[in-house]
């Protein structure tokens, strides 16, 4: 009997946290408007490769784990990619008005790219808040399945992927910081 009791409050602890996923993740799809409507927002969180990537200015390496504990937005791009300078400026903006201890917008430049030619492209756009990091053996693009930059991903605060955006989009939309409040304010 106990056996049972144990069972039968499992399988409705777990029935509730599902019925909690699925109504955050349909909380974030009716949130998605314009080019945000490509977000795919998983039906469940998912772990993240932990490949080290390495700091700007050759501070040593991280990996996404260091993260944890506050709302992240990866996003993969290239100083070559038109659609990433085309985007990131605007995910300056979002770093700007919500970057801080809960949310923060990790750049990861995968690929080659020079840490001159990084420089060099965020000076030129005034962008002054984004990290400068880089994965130049695309280690971790390839663990994170990055099939083409950019790639934008959302992380909870558990350090798992929640949604993702194949291609660039409009990161200082409305929609885009009613889906990153949301998520900040979730609990």
């Amino acid at each position: 009997m106990r056996l049972f009791r144990s069972l039968t409050l499992y399988m409705a602890l777990a029935l509730g946290a599902n019925a909690a996923v699925a109504a955050d993740q349909a909380a974030l799809e009716a949130l998605r408007e314009d080019s945000l409507r490509r977000l795919v927002v998983h039906k469940a969180p998912r772990d993240v490769s932990q490949v080290p990537f390495e700091l700007a200015d050759g501070a040593g390496t991280a990996t996404l784990e260091d993260y944890k504990g506050k709302i992240v937005l990866l996003n993969f791009w290239a100083t070559w990619c038109a659609p990433c300078r085309k985007e990131m400026p605007q995910i300056s903006e979002l770093q700007a008005e919500f970057g801080g201890d809960d949310f923060e917008v990790l750049t990861i430049a995968t690929g080659r790219n020079s840490p001159t030619g990084i420089q060099k492209f965020f000076d030129e756009h005034g962008i002054d808040n984004l990290p400068r990091h880089q994965d130049p053996r695309q280690q971790l693009a390839r663990e994170m399945a990055v099939i083409g930059l950019p790639i934008t991903v959302l992380l909870d605060r558990d350090g798992k992927e929640i949604a993702r955006l194949l291609g660039d989009a409009e990161w200082n939309s409305n929609s885009a910081k009613a889906i990153v409040q949301a998520l900040m304010t979730d609990e």
